[in-house]
């Protein structure tokens, strides 16, 4: 797979470079030094992914990557962006503007070598799975996988009503929440539990931003927060979410946040929310694996399954990797398989018939 290394720093480009040669199955294609360049450099070396840098002269990453994609590039890149309040605002954009992941610059590190191996932990798999998730779009299209279905309106689980949403995303997810959450209708009846793996300062901006856009309130979660309709909660970086069964009758239930040993090697982790959704709501969580790396969430999903809850995934054509959503629908326990345009239908179609059948 051929790389293009988008910097403005020397030293960072030298790095970087040093992170992708560590890797036999990866090539340098080329460098650059600003946006300008990138553009002229991704028409010439047609590269399999880019690395593109935030903070840049003459053109910066979110505004190349605008242009890239008006240009109609659709191939994938990574933000390579600073711990710092701006960066992760800049790459919360740039994500939801079509970028396909983002990486965190190392910084503290005792020397370089320390920087390399920091960086390779967190790039390298990235890049293999979405230069995998690439060419498995240009190569020949999979035979439909026939998901689990139910009929009609019939609500599934029997005589068990949602009561949550509680979704699951990484790689790719600010797009995909972008497109789910807002088209979530002002009286939509059930509270939404959002788990999206990134760090702490960029959980807070995500739900800022969906705040901003979406019918229902967004805003991270906290400690004690009561889950009542109306509200969406996004999972604080670097802690698990858990919701808590209603302590009494006519209570609601709780989130209680916490920092235990991270799951699939996550933290948040979409099976900590999964699980504890599952004790709390038995069948009544209405769940949904998006895009993303890895295989979190699965286990969560075979508990929701087991106490007849319902379980959507979205399809391979739409997630930037099929990771997560594909792991739950290969294992059979996806209700339904759909493109990402169609999630937010049906859990308003599932949420709705809940009202009609609890009115």
């Amino acid at each position: 797979m051929r790389i293009l290394i988008v910097d403005d720093s020397a030293v960072m480009r030298s790095l970087i470079r040093a992170v992708v040669c560590s890797d036999d199955s990866l090539q340098v294609a080329g460098t650059a030094a600003d946006g300008e360049s990138a553009l002229h450099a991704v028409e010439s070396l047609q590269p399999d992914l880019i690395l593109l840098d935030i903070d840049m002269p003459v053109k910066d990453g979110l505004s190349t990557l605008r242009e890239l994609r008006a240009r109609g590039h659709r191939g994938p890149v990574i933000m390579c962006s600073s711990l710092t309040q701006r960066g992760a605002r800049v790459t919360i954009e740039a994500l939801a503007c079509g970028a396909s992941d983002y990486v965190t610059k190392p910084s503290g590190q005792a020397g370089r070598e320390e920087g390399i191996r920091t960086l390779a932990r967190d790039l390298i798999p990235k890049i293999k799975a979405l230069t995998r998730s690439s060419a498995l779009e240009a190569g020949p299209k999979p035979a439909p996988v026939l998901p689990m279905g139910f009929a009609g309106d019939e609500l599934p689980g029997g005589e068990s009503c949602p009561k949550v949403v509680a979704i699951g995303v990484s790689t790719g997810g600010p797009a995909a929440l972008e497109m789910v959450l807002p088209a979530l209708p002002d009286w939509f009846p059930l509270p939404v539990l959002v788990v999206q793996h990134m760090p702490e300062l960029f959980t807070a901006l995500l739900a800022e931003r969906l705040n901003e856009r979406c019918h229902l309130e967004v805003r991270e979660a906290a400690e004690g927060d009561q889950v009542r309709a109306g509200n969406i909660f996004v999972a604080r970086g670097n802690w698990h979410m858990e919701v808590l069964a209603a302590a009494s009758a006519g209570a609601a239930p709780t989130l209680h946040l916490t920092q235990g040993p991270p799951e699939n090697h996550c933290r948040p982790a979409v099976d900590v929310l999964f699980r504890s959704a599952a004790t709390a709501y038995g069948s009544g969580v209405l769940a949904a694996v998006l895009t993303g790396m890895g295989s979190d969430g699965l286990a969560g999903c075979r508990l929701l399954r087991a106490a007849g809850s319902t379980v959507l995934a979205q399809d391979r054509a739409t997630s930037a990797v099929w990771g997560m959503p594909g792991a739950v629908t290969t294992a059979g326990l996806a209700n339904r398989v759909l493109s990402l345009d169609g999630v937010a239908p049906e859990i308003v179609r599932l949420a709705a018939g809940s009202v009609q059948r609890t009115a």
